[in-house]
This record gives C-alpha cells, structure tokens and sequence, in this order.
C-alpha cells in the first residue's frame, strides 16, 4: 500500500456548499450595493486567503471589516449548510477506504466546531481519525495546522495523498511534502485547478486508480 493516510478537505470536496457560499456571498454583496457574480466567475476567483477572494468579488472594506463579513456569512452559512448535499461518492469511498485500512483524516479551513457540528449531522464523523480544522471563522490557510499534526504525530508526508478541490489544498500538500488530488467539481474551475501541477478527477469513484 503505497499510502497510509487520505487527508481530505471538506467544502466542495464532501459537502456540496458552492451554490450556498455563492448565494451568500451575493447576499452580502448586495448589502454593499455591490454587483451580484455568477457561477462561473465565482469559481475563477475563489481563492485562500478568503479575504483575497472577497477583495476580487467586490469588496472594498471601506467602512466595513473583512472579520464583519467573516462573521455574517458564517451566521448564515452554518445552519444552512446542513441543508446541502455530500458529493455522489463521499459515503461509498470513505467506507472502501475505512475498510482497506488507510487512515483518514479531514482537514479544513473552517472554525473546527463548526466543522465538528457538520460532520456529526451528516453522520460521517465515524470515518475520521483525525479532524482539523482552525480556531477562527477567517478561513485562511490550513497549512499551519497540517504541519503541526503530522510533526506531533510523526506521520511521513510521502504516505499522505490529499483529496481536495483547491489549488490551496495543493499548496497544503506541497508544503508538507505529500500526493494530491484535485476534483473538477467544487469551488474552483478546471481552469484554475489546471495552473498547479496535479491530477484532476471528475469523481471520488475515480480515486482507486490513484490508490
């Protein structure tokens, strides 16, 4: 087995939140009287640091701070997102991987109670060994908290494959030293993912090729 552990993200890699940030990202541009994006452009922007992402969506944070809007959007977005849906393939793939030994660990940019709370309501939190997330709703970069795991625990970074839906989680796994994976289908475009060197899957049912 050519890896022990499968790090995955969790928005738009598990859950299926994009038309859900879109939508309340564009609820709080309007409350800015600021233009509304459409899909297509949300995932040519979205981007980690989030505030970068909220600076090229329209945000001029003249009178108003980027914590406010962090404190808004997670207002509505906790509750909401229990309303959403996992990918086609999430449960299957965690339960295969469970099964086949490997380790898994879910690795996020969100607030981890919040985090916690999720993964509780979707009733996958059983498949997890690990589950790391940040102590702020800022969603900033999840390198410092994968970096402080793997050394507390000793984990070899070539025994790590990371499943996400960014170029940030390839930035993650880069910087720790492991694999990724990249899924076309979250909260970036092809297009975006296709600047870092990596493979790009359609599914988590593609993933056993890689395994």
């Amino acid at each position: 087995m050519k890896y022990k552990y499968v790090v995955f993200d969790f928005n738009g890699t598990i859950i299926n939140d994009v038309d859900l940030c879109l939508n309340l990202l564009n609820k709080m541009l309007m409350k800015k009287s600021l233009p509304p994006i459409d899909l297509e452009r949300y995932k040519e922007i979205f981007t980690f640091p989030i505030i970068e992402y909220y600076k090229k969506a329209g945000f001029t944070f003249e009178g108003y701070t980027f914590e406010e809007l962090s404190l808004d959007f997670i207002k509505d977005y906790q509750p909401s997102s229990f309303k959403c849906n996992l990918y086609d393939g999430v449960e299957d793939s965690l339960n295969k991987l469970k099964e086949k030994g490997y380790k898994l660990i879910l690795l996020s940019a969100s607030e981890i109670n919040n985090l916690k709370e999720q993964i509780s309501m979707f009733k996958i939190d059983k498949y997890f060994d690990a589950v790391l997330g940040l102590d702020n709703v800022k969603a900033s970069s999840k390198i410092d908290i994968a970096k402080e795991y793997f050394n507390k625990n000793g984990i070899d970074p070539n025994e790590c494959l990371f499943i996400g839906d960014s170029t940030h989680d390839f930035e993650v796994a880069k910087s720790i030293g492991g694999e990724v994976i990249l899924l076309s289908y979250g909260h970036q475009s092809r297009n975006v993912l296709s600047k870092v060197d990596a493979p790009i899957i359609d599914s988590l049912y593609e993933l056993e090729k890689y395994l």
